[in-house]
Formats: C-alpha cells, structure tokens, sequence
C-alpha cells in the first residue's frame, strides 16, 4: 500500500495519527513507499537556504585517553570559544563497548564529542550550529585542549 502525505499532514502528524503499520516501518516522506533514495554531493540540495546551518567534523588523536571529566570541560570551554550560550551543562555517558560520548546543548544547536580508547586512541567531535563561527578557532582550541599530536578537520 503507498502512503502519500500532503505538506499539511506531514506539518500536523503525530504518532497517534499513524496507522500501527507505518509505526513499524520508517518512511522518508515525499519519496513513496518504496521510491529509492538517491545519494551523494552531487545530488545534495539545500532545503532551507534561508537558514544557516555550519557543520565542522574535528577528528584526532588525543595525548592521554579522554574521561568524563575532560569531555564535559571541553564542551564548556568550547562553548565560550566559539562564542555559543549554553543552554545545560555537558551530558556524558560510557559504553563498556565502545566509550564515552557527550553532548551539549547551545542556543544554536549544539556539539558532540566521541571518544575510544580501543582499539586506538581517537576522538571525534561533531559541531552543527545555527550561527557562524570560525572554524580554524574551534580547531585550534580543540588541538590545544586536548594537546592532540595529530588533528584533522572537515567544514560542511
């Protein structure tokens, strides 16, 4: 069975709204049922061209492994770095699996933080904002605070 969803429905739906059959299963609105989805740069459109949205992706190898207590003093100092408000205070958590993950929540948007022990030592953070910020500050504060050897970075 194909669901299509006009502009207005999607804008007013609610889970209870949805037949149990679509809660299983997730559906990529304006696509159809089983319409493929298409994939890549090239193919990559901006949506909401009167919104700004910056992303940066910082990825490196710390000097020392990272703990909680780090995560959540890093996303605070970069907070102000960066020149973001926030919103709460730094949320942390470990997996036994794969180790700690934080995030934080700013006025315009907000930064994750990854990092692994195993099998290496290696962190990642995500920032995606609604504000313009300078990409080689956040960069360079990151390579300082976590005194990282080898740091790499990605502006989207």
């Amino acid at each position: 069975m194909r669901s299509v969803l006009s502009n207005r429905d999607a804008v007013c739906m609610t889970a209870s709204s949805l037949a149990a059959g679509q809660l299983a299963r997730p559906q990529l609105f304006g696509t159809g049922d089983r319409a493929p989805v298409r994939g890549g740069a090239d193919e990559w459109r901006d949506l909401a061209p009167d919104i700004l949205r910056q992303r940066l992706v910082i990825e490196g190898v710390p000097a020392r492994p990272v703990d909680d207590v780090l995560i959540r003093d890093y996303l605070s100092a970069l907070s102000r770095a960066v020149d973001m408000v926030q919103l709460i205070e730094p949320v942390t958590h470990r997996s036994d699996l794969y180790g700690w993950a934080g995030w934080i929540h700013w006025e315009t948007s907000g930064a994750h933080f990854y990092a692994w022990e195993q099998p290496r030592l290696f962190f990642s953070v995500d920032l995606y904002t609604c504000k313009a910020f300078d990409v080689d500050t956040a960069v360079a504060f990151t390579r300082d605070f976590l005194d990282a050897g080898t740091i790499v970075a990605k502006s989207f």
